[in-house]
């Protein structure tokens, strides 16, 4: 049975601390609050825990691991060579959602990093996080804290209804205040390329480094990632389908709307919909009994985000059989958004602004 352990998410008591970093230290694994997601952790070092990270969460080897530090002074626990350009981004980003790809220290087992001579490092803002790993001392993998492939956990009641039994202590903090995934930065090729859009935009980025490349490209499941999270299909709840519906035009995103509700209806299933806070008038006028959830201000996309899973979640468990989800664009934490509804989605329709 996993211990769920309550604990303030701004200054979590020492006890708690030590129990979990306990824990780490004989192998055990333990999930935790970050700014972003629940981890999953256990120690970095240590090769039997990081299988008991993948036997857990059901993940394939190829998938890499990202490991969380307490600082950028701790980075040469894990990597061969520091690059010059770490301390400009640890300087502006670090505590911070941003992932490094960088050389891999030979302490670093290769199940942590898909067999590939680099790894994923990011250093975590979140309070709860930043305790665990200085109390513990450990460089710590950390991949979200849920069944591979489902929606990332915003709560520890997310964490223990994928991996209850799996685990041996949730360390419960509440609900995490960005509630998507890190960016992921590859800093090893000439020019910064960002793997996977995440907490960190691409603007602020470039704000700093000047180009930014965005990787794009979906990967095989067969071969070795850079980068968790680049897998086309990720982050999909478990029963409902997913239709994205990327339509500018709001004529034509809401006649496609109804066209998808209409023929959901027919087939007898359920249908659903994630909308934001401006959609509202539009559905309480035309299917004021469509279960939906407006996950914030088209204005406020970190709200969005914030409320991205758990809305995919709750849906899910409502029995929702087709889930419609409209395109939140992609200035800011968007690119984030529209990257997991990318590979969460079923099915993507799309429409230029003239309904090309």
């Amino acid at each position: 049975m996993t211990r769920r352990i309550f604990v303030d998410s701004h200054s979590p008591a020492l006890d708690a601390l030590l129990e979990a970093a306990e824990c780490l230290r004989s192998g055990g694994l333990v999930a935790f609050p970050t700014e972003t997601v629940y981890g999953l952790g256990g120690n970095a070092l240590d090769g039997r825990a990081v299988q008991r990270i993948f036997e857990a969460k059901g993940r394939p080897a190829n998938d890499p691991l990202i490991v969380h530090l307490p600082s950028a002074d701790a980075l040469p626990m894990v990597v061969k060579t520091i690059p010059t350009i770490v301390s400009t981004l640890a300087e502006h980003f670090w505590p911070g959602p941003l992932t490094l790809i960088l050389p891999r220290g030979d302490n670093v087992p290769l199940s942590v990093t898909a067999g590939l001579d680099t790894v994923a490092v990011r250093v975590p803002s979140h309070p709860v996080a930043q305790a665990l790993l200085r109390v513990s001392r450990l460089a710590i993998a950390a991949p979200s804290a849920n069944r591979f492939g489902g929606v990332s956990p915003t709560t520890a009641e997310h964490v223990l209804r994928d991996l209850e039994g799996r685990i041996e202590i949730v360390l419960d903090g509440g609900a995490t205040p960005i509630g998507v995934e890190s960016t992921v930065l590859d800093i090893t090729s000439p020019i910064p390329r960002i793997l996977r859009p995440g907490g960190v935009s691409r603007e602020a980025l470039e704000a700093v480094l000047g180009q930014v490349e965005l990787v794009e490209r979906k990967a095989s499941r067969e071969e070795a990632q850079a980068s968790p999270g680049l897998l086309d299909k990720h982050y999909a709840p478990h029963h409902a389908r997913l239709i994205l519906l990327e339509i500018s035009d709001p004529g034509e995103l809401w006649k496609e709307f109804a066209h998808h509700v209409s023929q959901t209806r027919q087939k007898g299933l359920r249908a659903g919909a994630l909308i934001a806070d401006e959609d509202l008038p539009y559905l309480e006028a035309r299917f004021p009994e469509l279960p939906r959830l407006a996950l914030g201000s088209l204005n406020d996309l970190g709200s969005i985000a914030r409320n991205l899973y758990a809305g995919m979640r709750a849906m899910d468990e409502a029995g929702i059989d087709v889930l419609l989800v409209r395109d939140f664009g992609t200035s800011g934490i968007g690119l984030a958004i529209r990257d997991r509804l990318y590979r969460a989605a079923s099915q993507i329709i799309r429409r230029a602004e003239n309904g090309a």
